[in-house]
């Protein structure tokens, strides 16, 4: 599945790094609504996991699901995975107003659960998961895959923490998609189902800026979506920006949209600027324009000169291990529920700030 065109259908795959042995952490995978479960699966796959069983009401969907995963039992319900004993841990990428009630029903199975961005679409959906996770100690992890699915986004994350720029200022995040629209599913036009821009691929962004930046909260200062180019889908929202300012003090700026043109070579020029007071760092994540096809640089300029380092293949994607040991041990080095849920946050708050604006009447 690991293809650059179509961002929906975008699964990195790395290198075996196994962290359990064999039939040591079970997991399944459940409606498969977005190609991104690929991702999350041989994320979890190449961390030693054990992947039991699909469940989809879709045929044709747990068909091509099989095709990758061929050791793969196929369940007759979802009750069928949520009754097995072994299960520890759904993985799943529902319809995105779908995937707050199915993480519910997930935890209170006694499992861990492993969604698609984004992972809520109403403030309502994220407290009763908030609620849940108190209740049952079961997890609610997101695959923002914009930063755990990327090394030079990984790689970033280490130099920022190491100090290598000073205190971080700003992140600046750019998270243009193709739109690919003759492939999409009914759904993906339908507000109420995705929940807006902002609140679908936005959240990457707003989750980058929690990290690099180390605030733990921000407020939105101003947030914008509009529909420039696609009258005959009006609920799609084509363009997104937003400014929030952490709590921190450190600021961010976002802009989302669906119009990577055909003459890029991968689905989304995606690029993030982190500021700090004695550098800065630029990620140019999935391709350098005219430069390097295969993306992954990193660019830092520091107090010691210019440095331009390219980290394809060196550094791995160490989330998914993590998140199995976390569910082993009830730790959280993967990712702090308190960060999941709190970039899930402003995300809808970002959403339901945003005034609408549009092209010029012609």
């Amino acid at each position: 599945m690991t293809q650059k065109k179509d961002g929906m259908n975008y699964a990195p795959k790395g290198e075996l790094r196994p962290v359990v042995s064999p039939g040591e952490f079970v997991f399944a995978a459940a409606h498969l609504d977005h190609g991104h479960i690929y991702g999350q699966c041989n994320g979890l796959c190449e961390a030693g996991g054990t992947l039991k069983w699909v469940y989809d009401p879709d045929p044709q969907k747990v068909d091509a699901f099989r095709k990758a995963y061929p050791q793969v039992q196929v369940a007759r319900s979802l009750d069928e995975v949520l009754d097995d004993a072994e299960v520890q841990l759904v993985a799943a990428a529902a319809i995105p107003n779908q995937r707050g009630p199915l993480g519910c029903r997930v935890m209170r199975a006694g499992k861990d659960y492993f969604t698609d961005k984004t992972p809520f679409t109403t403030a309502a959906q994220l407290e009763e998961a908030r609620a849940l996770t108190r209740e049952t100690g079961r997890k609610y992890m997101v695959y923002f895959s914009e930063r755990l699915h990327v090394e030079s986004a990984m790689y970033a994350g280490d130099l920022v923490h190491g100090g290598a720029i000073g205190r971080v200022i700003q992140v600046i995040g750019l998270g243009p998609h193709r739109l690919n629209k003759p492939t999409r599913p009914a759904w993906f036009f339908n507000k109420e189902q995705y929940g807006g821009i902002l609140c679908d691929i936005g959240s990457h962004q707003f989750e980058q800026f929690l990290y690099y930046s180390g605030a733990q909260d921000a407020t939105v200062a101003s947030a914008a979506v509009g529909n420039f180019a696609n009258p005959d889908t009006p609920e799609l929202e084509d363009f997104g920006e937003a400014s929030l300012i952490g709590d921190n003090g450190a600021s961010n700026y976002i802009r989302v949209d669906w119009f990577t043109p055909e003459g890029l070579g991968t689905w989304g020029d995606g690029r993030t600027i982190i500021l700090g007071t004695k550098g800065y760092i630029e990620l140019r994540k999935y391709i350098d324009v005219t430069r390097d096809p295969a993306g992954d640089n990193v660019i830092l300029v520091d107090e010691k000169g210019e440095h331009f380092i390219n980290v394809a293949g060196k550094v791995g994607f160490r989330f998914f291990g993590e998140l199995i040991l976390d569910c082993l041990n009830r730790t959280e080095k993967a990712m702090t529920q308190a960060h999941a849920f709190k970039a899930a946050e402003l995300c809808l708050k970002a959403q339901a700030a945003a005034r609408v604006i549009s092209p010029p009447a012609t």
